[in-house]
């Protein structure tokens, strides 16, 4: 397998989309979630479990478009994965750009999804029968 199949190039993609994403789940755990749950005591029990799910959206898109791609370049045909790959590269975009803006480019999460997006495109050519 070379660099330039575009299999590889989307599985490799979403390994970095998988790998991201669990480290932004643990930053985002760790700085967002436990003290919103501290600040939240004394509300309804439905808001407290609203939050952790809230604030980790993000990270359950970026580790579900990874997983995606990974199943688009071995399992779905042409046509499919460029549809995953069109529509992982779609949240990937906005998660890169967010992030670069947010931190004002201080986050590597930033340059991951734009690795990630280099690949999404190269893997977006039919792959050889």
């Amino acid at each position: 397998m070379e660099l330039a199949d575009p299999d590889f190039c989307l599985t490799a993609a979403g390994v970095i989309g998988c790998v991201t994403a669990g480290f932004h789940g643990a930053l985002v755990q760790r700085y967002f979630v436990r003290p919103a749950r501290e600040r939240a005591q004394g509300q309804p029990a439905s808001i407290r479990r609203l939050i952790a799910p809230l604030l980790q959206f993000s990270t359950l898109e970026w580790f579900g478009g990874g997983i995606a791609l990974i199943l688009a370049a071995g399992v779905l045909d042409d046509g499919a994965r460029s549809a995953v790959a069109v529509l992982v590269a779609a949240s990937y975009t906005a998660g890169g750009v967010i992030n670069l803006w947010a931190t004002r480019g201080r986050s590597p999460g930033w340059l991951m999804m734009a690795a990630a997006l280099a690949l999404i495109a190269a893997g977006l050519r039919p792959a050889a029968s």
